[in-house]
């Protein structure tokens, strides 16, 4: 039961709960959810549960204050100047707070004064630089489905970014739930909970009513209706945007002009990765959580936060358009051939991230150094100008025009924003001179104030002959004289005392009272005139938002490209081919992270795939470089799809509409799910949706289950995907009894890592070549590892008689024999074997015989 419904329904005490308790309670009830942070003075407090939880989570002393059904009422407390590093904190463990503020003007109302809850700050919602990683998307999202067929939406608030999607399949949804990692996901209320590691928000059903959501956004955007936004009249991406829309005024409870309009992407136009794909790739999170082991980390060397943020969106966006795709390789090879990417990344130092400085700017919530910044953005608009002049790259020349160079804002910044103002408005001082004759004049009676005062303070040593008189000035008790009471009885007549300290008096004369007024006045207006300035400049920002926002989104994109040219040359990566026949070739392939963090040179290898040879069947031992070899080859593919170069000597590409690895072991305890479970679910997910175009990488599958069945799942899986797909598959097994699927398979091809052992040592040459590996070298690397010497000789003997074991079959059946020509299947419990084991040939007939012979055919092509 909440305080406020405890306190209606018990009987009422003798003692009533204060003003503010009654005012803060009422609020309470509307955040049940949220930490209230209720300001008083200089601090925000808080009480009852929430204290506690504040208390617990921010390391704060739990105090108490008052009484609440004749119990103390809980109360912690931050300071108000501080607070953002304490939300921050807050934020990151998951937790939403609601900012309550004062509302009524102090002076004019009795009692506590009205407060009211002026924002709520929630995971998704973030602007402030305090709470947000610069480098990444900090996004929203809401999700609707009906039937297989889903909604998405999503926002970075920061931004401004508000997109939408519509698809279908449970697994394209986690897909993309991956791909964006929200921080915060709005699902209706009794809908099925999505796993994905952020917080997920039920809204009530109604919040999702077509009508509903399709007015809240035309409102937005000031458009009649949504078809021009890609979004059909019955969309569940309208809806899923919709009460999204509702959420961010509902916690923001301010205009949002930022967002105006909605980008709809389309799931078939970019090359689709799984979840299971993006984690094992390790595009921007590291399976062993180092986060230099990423493809963005390796990447990443852009000059501007917003351009690190883009990076990200291409590498989780691969594209299958090969004209977009082309046009971004033809901008960075004239950037290499002209030299231009370092001028171009150095100006853009100087940049910085103004995407989100005109969020701020559009929410009311920018500070002065935002304007200084943008002011500095738009001064270097020009040299970028000249810079791009005369270049014959269509994607460079259209960047370069939709970044303008707004030379009237940056004219008024440049008048109006001091070189290097305060953090903050309330601090004054962030209006240059010469910007407001009227600022100007009550900046000029604050600044004379001084020398009065230590003019004041000459003539008043002089005529009361106090040699340690002293003028001085604080918050709470203004001007005053401060006089030692050893000379208290040489105080002039005329002087007042005011306040008495350790030691001294304090006094205020008429004169200096008069002065009091005059300045303290001026002080305020000066503080008064400057916010209203200061809303002014922010007002004409607004006024030009749309172009703004194109600015900052090119400059992003030049950024981009800027970057990936200079990764291109400092890491030797080359320029691939894009093509319309199916292939991929890539020569001297390496993995761009293994590569950068390896002791020894990296060896580079081939690939060769195309409608001949369509799968490799890869052998080797652990340690090899299976896994790398196929990460890689993924990884190039990728990179040329948004338009990089790759790390090769040389690559052809052909149409990729969708990369898959099942690659690793891992259970998902938490799901209920072993790790061959978690593996089956994996190869599931491939088996039904990879096509003609798309590029799998399997690696040891069956390894999970009993030798006979893992095998024989194996054998199935790779049939599947080479006759029934036909997709590019790298098949990495240890088990050699499928290198015979070269043999079986038209486009099928054995490669092997190649390793030797040189006396006891086993050296791993990491190079990829022709056919099957004469053996795994299992027990060489368990030796490496740390496994006892003894317990490797056991596995050594046992070995040995296994080996003699299966040679001794294989003189019992020789080759030819039913048993040996079933399809790498487990025979011991094969229906076919228990046939021939309860058959009686002495008493059979021959068409008996030729029946059976018949019906054990028929059981093994089952």
């Amino acid at each position: 039961m909440s305080k406020v419904a405890e306190l209606n329904a018990q009987p009422q005490p003798a003692q009533q709960p204060t003003p503010v308790m009654q005012q803060y309670l009422r609020l309470k009830a509307q955040h049940p959810n949220e930490l209230l942070f209720y300001r008083k003075g200089e601090f925000y407090e808080l009480f009852f549960e929430d204290a506690k939880r504040a208390a617990r989570l921010l390391d704060l002393n739990l105090t108490a204050r008052g009484q609440f059904g004749g119990q103390p009422i809980p109360l912690a407390g931050v300071p108000y100047h501080s607070a953002e590093s304490y939300l921050a904190r807050l934020v990151r463990q998951g937790e939403s707070v609601a900012l309550c503020e004062p509302i009524s003007d102090p002076a004019g109302s009795k009692g506590p004064g009205e407060h009211a809850v002026v924002r709520v700050v929630t995971p998704g919602t973030l602007t402030d630089d305090a709470f947000l990683d610069a480098r990444k998307d900090n996004l929203l999202a809401s999700v609707y489905r009906e039937g297989a067929r889903f909604g998405l939406a999503w926002l970075e608030l920061s931004s401004g970014r508000f997109s939408v999607m519509e698809a279908a399949g449970e697994e394209g949804l986690a897909a993309e739930i991956e791909r964006l990692r929200p921080a915060e996901l709005l699902v209706p209320e009794a809908s099925a909970r999505i796993r994905i590691p952020a917080q997920v928000r039920e809204r009530p059903q109604w919040h999702y009513d077509l009508e509903t959501c399709t007015r809240l956004l035309c409102e937005q955007f000031a458009t009649r209706d949504l078809s021009g936004f890609g979004c059909a009249d019955d969309s569940l991406a309208i809806r899923a945007a919709g009460t999204l829309l509702h959420y961010v005024r509902e916690t923001q409870k301010a205009a949002l002009p930022h967002l105006r309009g909605l980008r709809t992407e389309v799931r078939s136009e970019a090359v689709l990765l799984d979840a299971a794909t993006r984690r094992n790739l390790e595009l921007d999170v590291s399976l062993s959580d180092r986060p230099d082991c990423t493809v963005a980390a390796v990447l990443d060397q852009t000059a501007t936060a917003m351009g690190a943020r883009e990076l990200r969106r291409w590498l989780h966006r691969p594209l299958r358009d090969r004209g977009t795709v082309e046009l971004r390789l033809q901008a960075i090879s004239i950037l290499i051939d002209r030299a231009l990417y370092t001028p171009l990344h150095d100006l853009l130092n100087h940049v910085g991230d103004i995407e989100r400085c005109l969020a701020r700017v559009a929410l009311k919530s920018a500070r002065p150094r935002d304007l200084a910044q943008l002011r500095n953005a738009f001064g270097r608009l020009p040299e970028l100008q000249q810079l791009l002049a005369n270049i014959d790259a269509p994607l460079l020349r259209e960047l370069a025009s939709q970044a303008g160079t707004h030379p009237d804002l940056h004219n008024m910044l440049t008048r109006a924003i001091v070189e290097s103002p305060p953090p903050l408005l309330r601090e004054g001082g962030v209006i240059a001179s010469g910007y407001d004759a009227e600022l100007d004049e009550l900046k000029l009676i604050s600044e004379h104030s001084d020398r009065y005062l230590v003019d004041l303070e000459t003539r008043e040593r002089e005529r009361s002959g106090i040699a340690n008189l002293r003028v001085g000035y604080n918050r709470v008790s203004g001007y005053y004289i401060e006089i030692s009471r050893s000379a208290a009885d040489n105080v002039p007549a005329d002087y007042h005392r005011r306040q008495t300290v350790k030691n001294a008096e304090r006094y205020i004369t008429p004169e200096l009272k008069a002065f009091e007024d005059k300045v303290l006045g001026a002080r305020e207006r000066t503080l008064a005139r400057e916010k209203q300035l200061y809303d002014e400049l922010l007002d004409r920002l607004i006024t030009n938002l749309a172009d703004l926002q194109g600015s900052a989104a090119a400059l992003a994109g030049l950024d981009v490209l800027a970057n990936l040219a200079e990764r291109a040359v400092s890491l030797r990566y080359a320029k691939p081919e894009l093509s319309d026949d199916p292939i991929i070739q890539i020569t001297e392939g390496r993995h761009p992270v293994v590569e950068r963090f390896i002791d020894q040179p990296f060896v580079p290898n081939d690939l060769r795939l195309n409608d001949q040879r369509r799968m490799l069947v890869i052998t080797g031992p652990n340690m090899g470089g299976k896994s790398t070899f196929m990460r890689q080859t993924a990884l190039i593919v990728i990179l040329a799809r948004i338009g990089s170069y790759v790390p090769a000597a040389a690559a052809r590409i052909g149409p990729i509409d969708r990369v898959f690895t099942r690659i690793g072991a891992s259970d998902d305890l938490a799901g209920g799910r072993s790790t061959f479970m978690v593996e089956m679910t994996e190869a599931a997910n491939i088996l039904n949706n990879a096509t003609h175009n798309s590029l799998v990488l399997m690696d040891e599958i069956g390894r999970g289950t009993s030798t006979y069945d893992g095998l024989s799942l194996a054998w199935s899986v790779a049939h599947h995907l080479a006759r029934s797909v036909g997709a590019f598959t790298l098949f990495a097994t240890h088990y050699f009894e499928l290198t015979a699927l070269a043999d079986e398979l038209e486009h099928c091809a054995n490669v092997h890592l190649d390793a030797t052992e040189h006396g006891k040592k086993l050296i791993f040459l990491h190079a990829v070549k022709d056919g099957p590996a004469n053996q795994s070298y299992g027990l060489q690397v368990a030796a490496l590892a740390g496994v006892p010497p003894h317990v490797i000789n056991a596995a050594r003997h046992y070995l040995h008689e296994l080996e003699r074991r299966s040679a001794a079959a294989q003189d019992r059946y020789p080759q030819g024999d039913l048993l040996l020509q079933l399809p790498h299947v487990a025979t011991e419990n094969h229906q076919a074997v228990t046939a021939l084991r309860n058959l009686d040939p002495d008493s059979m007939t021959p068409r008996e015989a030729l029946e059976t012979l018949y019906r054990l055919k028929k059981l093994i092509t089952e």
